[in-house]
């Protein structure tokens, strides 16, 4: 009996591909440990903008006070303070972007750890 061309070339393919597509342990393997890596950075960056966030709202709460006292004081020492918290303000700002910065750097290298796959 001969078996039809058309039938056995479409299952010589189909096996083909199922064998070929199928990924090997090592394989899979490599995968989880980048995507288990790529979840830690993620996780990392997400703790940083946490830390910078809660380092610049102490700043600023820090201005604020500055603020507060400076209202019972002489005008010199008002100009002082406001000056003070000024500064304090700018560097909330700076922990702020810093925070930002390395917590995207983190979350880019995540990416290109899944990208490696």
């Amino acid at each position: 009996m001969k078996m039809p061309i058309i039938p056995t070339m479409l299952a010589a393919a189909t096996y083909a591909f199922a064998f070929t597509a199928c990924d090997s342990r090592q394989e899979e393997v490599r995968e989880d440990s980048l995507e288990h890596k790529a979840d830690s950075l993620e996780e990392k960056a997400d703790q940083v903008r946490k830390e910078g966030e809660s380092a610049a709202d102490a700043t600023e709460d820090s201005a604020d006070r500055l603020r507060d006292q400076a209202k019972e004081t002489t005008e010199a020492e008002k100009d002082t303070a406001k000056a003070r918290a000024d500064a304090a303000e700018d560097n909330a700002d700076a922990i702020r972007k810093a925070a930002e910065q390395k917590a995207d750097a983190l979350e880019e290298e995540a990416d290109q750890n899944r990208e490696a796959k």
